[in-house]
């Protein structure tokens, strides 16, 4: 887990990352049985994101920003927002969220905070990922399927992700939610190895990102 102190709640130019390519990443051990069979363990109970954003870089004075941007975050020091254009709601691409998108738990009549989630599957192996990073003013909640008004019945933190009642939901009532969301990185590399005749000539240049837990 990060320290908080090494976060900055500053999202990577979208302009840029809407080109970017990337996505999750699993790690799992396959043992090739005597038998031709093979066992297969995970590794990791949750996934983490790759991105390479130098594919969004189309102009010098993109290169500029990305510099600038690199810069003020020391390289790997400072980790950032990052907009997963693919993955980036509660609901389906282009759609609006809604207040019944994500079940995020259930009242116990004492517990007021709950941590935003999103359900990737359905009937074999469903995973829950958690979202820590939702865009400010895009949360929207319910409480046994009644929506509930931000800033009088609940709060959401956009720095963690967790939301707060002003009073703990009923006992077996399901909370709800809907949202956007940023993924937390840095950047993989110290170094921005940039040729700019390479460039010109088209030649991306390589800036990886790496989801980070915070």
């Amino acid at each position: 887990m990060s320290n908080p102190a090494s976060f900055h709640e500053v999202r990577f130019p979208i302009d840029i990352a809407l080109g970017a390519s990337g996505g999750p990443e699993r790690r799992t051990e396959i043992v090739l049985l005597a038998s031709g069979h093979e066992e297969r363990n995970a590794r990791w109970a949750d996934s983490r994101r790759r991105y390479n954003a130098g594919y969004g870089v189309k102009s010098v004075r993109d290169l500029h920003e990305v510099i600038a941007f690199f810069e003020e975050r020391r390289g790997r020091l400072y980790g950032f927002r990052w907009r997963d254009r693919l993955d980036d709601r509660s609901c389906a691409p282009g759609d609006t969220p809604g207040p019944l998108d994500q079940e995020i738990g259930t009242g116990d009549d004492t517990t007021v905070a709950f941590q935003l989630r999103r359900r990737y599957g359905d009937a074999y192996a469903p995973w829950d990922r958690s979202i820590a990073k939702p865009v400010a003013g895009t949360v929207r909640v319910a409480v046994a399927g009644t929506e509930k008004v931000e800033g009088t019945d609940f709060t959401c933190d956009p720095a963690t992700g967790i939301v707060t009642f002003s009073a703990a939901p009923a006992a077996g009532a399901v909370i709800t939610a809907g949202f956007e969301f940023d993924v937390p990185v840095r950047f993989d590399a110290d170094t921005l190895e940039i040729n700019l005749a390479a460039f010109e000539a088209g030649d991306i240049p390589a800036i990886p990102l790496i989801e980070i837990r915070v």
